[in-house]
């Protein structure tokens, strides 16, 4: 009996530290898509919340009842009484068949609806003027084209905040996935595809650019900073680009586009117009 007893002791203090180091590392590190800084992300994060939020609703009371029919049923308790007639008991069939059914067709229509009020697609409406950036995913890096700017950067990405980002992803490169976690969902690049996402950021502020899809060796390192400013702040920078010795043309981008690891950030003249246009026909072209 001692001996029963001291197993379920360790194991209820191994359930009870594996959430307190859950607990602590929830408080002590940033979960980026639990702190959204953007519309988008805003309404992601309500999204996983209410539909974990309702799964816990099955979830919580079958762990609890698993441990109370454990109890309940363990070979020492002679008082526990077999009741093999359950099986017609309609209230528990109501019950386990029921609930579930409700909370699935509460999650069909919240996803319906966030599925088409998310739609990458969609623009944002603003009373700002959209912004355009051309992101292409390489082997192993990110390289973004400001075709109004006439500047290029690698690993690198600056835009206005509270101003709608249009991004269009396309990939020379096996497919990637394109991710900055606190403004909005990831979207897959592949050659010869124009993928388009719509972002916006609500506040100044860096952050995390990551490859969302396992794409070779070079991936751990496929990283970018993300970073929203001030209007004044985004057009002294684009200024700032403008003035580096660097070209990017045809011939340039195919010394940029071979394969390399962990790449500092890198800026560019954009020489070539249409060369996220020329990347997309590099695989449709006879």
């Amino acid at each position: 009996m001692m001996k029963r007893i001291f197993k379920i002791a360790i194991v209820v203090l191994l359930l009870l530290g594996a959430a307190a180091a859950t607990m602590l590392y929830i408080g002590n590190n940033t979960i980026d898509v639990l702190e959204p800084k953007g519309m988008i992300g805003d309404k992601e994060q309500e999204l996983i919340v209410t539909a974990s939020l309702l799964m816990l609703i099955v979830v919580v009371p079958v762990f609890i009842l698993t441990l109370a029919f454990a109890w309940k049923y363990r070979e020492t308790n002679k008082e526990a009484q077999h009741a093999p007639d359950w099986e017609h008991n309609y209230i528990a069939e109501y019950c386990w068949w029921g609930v579930p059914i409700i909370i699935i067709f509460i999650l069909v229509i919240v996803t319906w609806k966030s599925s088409h009020e998310l739609n990458p697609f969609s623009p944002i409406e603003s009373d700002k003027k959209t912004i355009q950036i051309q992101v292409v995913a390489l082997d192993w890096k990110w390289l973004f084209i400001y075709p109004e700017q006439g500047i290029a950067t690698v690993n690198y990405v600056q835009f206005p905040e509270n101003t709608p980002i249009y991004f269009e992803i396309t990939a020379d490169a096996p497919m990637n996935s394109f991710w900055i976690p606190q403004l909005g969902g990831q979207i897959y690049a592949m050659p010869a595809m124009r993928s388009k996402l719509y972002l916006i950021a609500n506040e100044a502020g860096k952050f995390r650019g990551v490859s969302a899809n396992i794409s070779g060796k070079g991936f751990a390192g496929m990283k970018f900073a993300a970073v929203a400013s001030s209007q004044a702040d985004f057009e002294q920078w684009v200024h700032t680009v403008k003035q580096t010795s660097k070209q990017l043309d045809w011939e340039s981008y195919n010394l940029l586009v071979k394969p390399s690891e962990y790449n500092p950030v890198d800026y560019y003249q954009l020489k070539q117009l249409d060369l996220f246009d020329r990347i997309l026909m590099k695989y449709m072209s006879p």
